[in-house]
């Protein structure tokens, strides 16, 4: 038996990390929403009692160092399951882009295997499990706009966004979310995102207020590394974005439009200085 499971790109609107813990994990507060970019994940089950996992990407590793091996793993190890699991990967995210494309993808197995092994998980359930594989998977088992703390796991659906478009641009360069996390000096972080204004932003679907209290602590430090960030940001919003900043860690950067006809010219524009663009709108999958 076989299903396929989508697995959207998310974004940060707003990212802001307040201390570390002991085991060096960080305590998020963050707003995030997901994006009609989107990979598929096809799950079959295997009778032999293996993991495949096979992309259409050159950059992915497909032993467990791949998310969503580590994914069918989890399940596997904590419901004591013996049959095996096939999975093909069809990627349409970005890899190291700031999008969560892993995360969502295991996200997306983590949803699946609960569906054809009957374990009747809720979504928290499979968000705290999720959180042993990395700290997006939690939001991204929901993939809807959210407010987002803790270690990650921490999962506080918002209302919908009101509409608006999103031109995504990603750099012709990867970032290594770890090391960048590891450059985070809380004693020099002194600009913070107002998250609750951005939540009361997002609650009253005031999109000026959105615009207004959009953030990313992480900014900064990604971008004094490469400096082609802050340069698409700028294009970005001298093309006609209303606001505009990294995802996660980078090195995407993303512009927010009112309009779909200035979301067009941005993405038009943008398309002349960099070779990954994506005009998108935010999408919630729980909708289904």
């Amino acid at each position: 038996m076989q299903i396929v499971e989508k697995a959207p790109a998310k974004i940060n609107l707003g990212l802001d990390t307040l201390f570390e813990h002991q085991n060096g994990a960080k305590e998020w507060n963050m707003v995030m929403t997901s994006v009609d970019l989107a990979d598929y994940v096809q799950i079959e089950t295997l009778k032999a009692n293996r993991i495949e996992v096979a992309t259409d990407s050159g950059f992915l590793p497909n032993d467990r160092r791949n998310l969503a091996f580590q994914a069918v793993s989890l399940l596997k190890r904590q419901y004591h399951i013996r049959s095996g699991v096939r999975i093909k990967i069809k990627k349409a995210i970005p890899v190291a882009a700031g999008l969560g494309g892993g995360s969502s993808d295991a996200a997306a197995v983590l949803r699946g295997l609960n569906r054809l092994w009957e374990l009747n998980l809720d979504l928290a359930t499979l968000a705290r499990l999720g959180l042993q594989i990395d700290s997006d998977v939690p939001y991204c088992v929901y993939s809807q706009t959210a407010h987002v703390t803790g270690k990650g796991e921490l999962v506080r659906p918002l209302p919908k966004l009101p509409p608006l478009w999103i031109v995504l641009a990603k750099p012709k360069i990867s970032v290594s979310t770890p090391n960048i996390l590891r450059q985070v000096d809380y004693r020099q972080l002194t600009t913070h995102p107002e998250i609750p204004g951005l939540i009361a932003g997002v609650q009253s679907g005031n999109l000026e207020q959105i615009f207004q209290h959009m953030g990313n602590v992480l900014e900064p430090i990604t971008a004094n590394r490469y400096p082609e960030i802050m340069q698409i940001k700028q294009q970005l919003l001298t093309f006609g974005a209303d606001a505009a900043q990294m995802s996660g860690t980078g090195p995407t950067v993303f512009g927010v439009c009112r309009k779909r006809s200035r979301a067009q010219r941005v993405y038009n524009s943008l398309k002349g200085f960099c070779r990954e663009v994506y005009l998108v709108r935010p999408v919630n999958l729980m909708d289904r």
